[in-house]
């Protein structure tokens, strides 16, 4: 079997049909389960959210500020459906803290499908090096794999002469941790003198280059890259075509302008928001923070849903200039306020170390008087002098900063 379902390579309108036709329900879930989206969403009607149109009219929920909202309401922040017992199997804890919880649905990541797409199987000894204590990113792999109907030995981090004893006495033939460990393991194993027994390993938490890909190649292990949070679970997976990451089937994917909720074209750089379908969690325009952006067309490894390039960096890019903090937010007001630019970039520097912002707008119609204006404007909303340069439409970078600080002190 190549693919994980058919869903995978559905026609592509059906699966938007089939995603928007769940996604009211979702919305009413959450609403009715979920205290705190009982409150985001009181005057939302769940039936009038059948379009991306309308989706993206509602708020974004951005993990940054998730993290005071829990603090407000322990220990979920009123975003979880679901109660202690039962159907809530283990609650996990990660840097921030940040506290998410983990139901007692089978595959409850969604991450079978990304393993799946790396070559794993039924049978698969996995030899697992994400962490078991505190964050759920040992869960995560290990529910996974034994929804595939592996065996899963749970290594978790560290002592790396212990990993290489038990891969001398179990033979593992798959791995699932970070690509950096991997390294490791593998030059402990050589310094050893033992022969690593994996042909295929799935990666994640770390930047994945074709170099490091390629140099697990030429030893013989295949392996691959997933996209996941431990709030959302499975967000996009690499396929054997090696182009781009292909989006999970049950989370709605939007690329929005950084510091707004505002969906980008096909092709350009913004943050990822997603909204998830799992009923426990129900987590509706999640801002991850992370930048990336939609591929065109589709993958020729058969499946049909939109692909992603990747994460490209992080969407937060606030600053502090003069002892104010200013947001991507600040400058898509700014930008919001002149229907003349068309896309703007902030540049933070300091010559001769005196901080100074220019707002490089692209427009066709840049004049002094529109300078004076969007001057004023920057100045108003972010209490901050600064100055405003025009350039051609298309200029600008697509790399989804808003702001850049290139500011050096030597």
């Amino acid at each position: 079997m190549k693919h994980y379902d058919t869903r995978e390579t559905r026609d592509p309108q059906q699966r938007e049909r089939d995603l928007l036709t769940r996604l009211p329900a979702q919305i009413a879930h959450a609403k009715a389960n979920a205290p705190a989206f009982a409150k985001l969403l009181a005057e939302v009607d769940p039936e009038s959210v059948t379009t991306r149109e309308a989706l993206a009219g509602l708020p974004v929920i951005r993990k940054s500020e998730l993290l005071e909202l829990q603090k407000a309401a322990r220990p979920f922040g009123g975003f979880a459906a679901v109660k202690w017992g039962r159907d809530c199997r283990r609650v996990f804890a990660s840097p921030g803290p940040l506290y998410e919880p983990e139901s007692a649905r089978i595959d409850y990541y969604r991450l079978a499908r990304a393993l799946f797409a790396a070559g794993f199987r039924e049978g698969d000894l996995v030899h697992n090096t994400f962490s078991y204590h505190f964050t759920p990113a040992g869960s995560m792999m290990e529910t996974a794999a034994h929804a595939l109907g592996c065996t899963v030995f749970p290594a978790g981090v560290g002592q790396t002469e212990q990993q290489v004893a038990a891969i001398a006495d179990l033979a593992p033939n798959a791995y699932t941790g970070t690509p950096s460990f991997l390294r490791i393991i593998l030059d402990k194993a050589d310094e050893l003198g033992v022969k690593s027994s994996f042909t295929k390993a799935f990666v994640s938490g770390e930047a994945f280059p074709p170099s490091v890909r390629d140099a697990f190649a030429a030893r013989g292990i295949s392996a691959y890259q997933a996209y996941a949070t431990a709030d959302i679970g499975l967000i996009a997976y690499e396929t054997e075509a090696r182009e781009g990451l292909i989006a999970d089937e049950d989370v709605i994917i939007e690329i929005v302008r950084p510091g707004t909720g505002d969906p980008v074209g096909e092709g350009e750089v913004g943050e990822v928001v997603v909204t998830t379908l799992n009923p426990d969690y129900p987590l509706i325009r999640f801002g991850t923070g992370d930048l990336s952006a939609v591929l065109a067309g589709a993958s020729p490894c058969g499946r049909t849903n939109v692909r992603i390039k990747g994460w490209m960096g992080r969407a937060d890019q606030t600053t502090k200039i003069k002892g104010m903090f200013v947001h991507p937010g600040q400058v898509a007001a700014v930008v919001k306020r002149h229907p003349e630019i068309l896309r703007a970039r902030l540049i933070v520097d300091n010559p001769d170390l005196n901080d100074r912002m220019t707002l490089h707008c692209e427009t066709a119609h840049g004049d002094n008087g529109l300078a004076v204006e969007v001057a004023a404007s920057i100045r108003e909303l972010t209490k901050l002098r600064g100055e405003v340069s025009f350039v051609a439409p298309g200029s600008l970078a697509n790399d989804g900063k808003v702001i850049d600080d290139i500011r050096k002190y030597d």
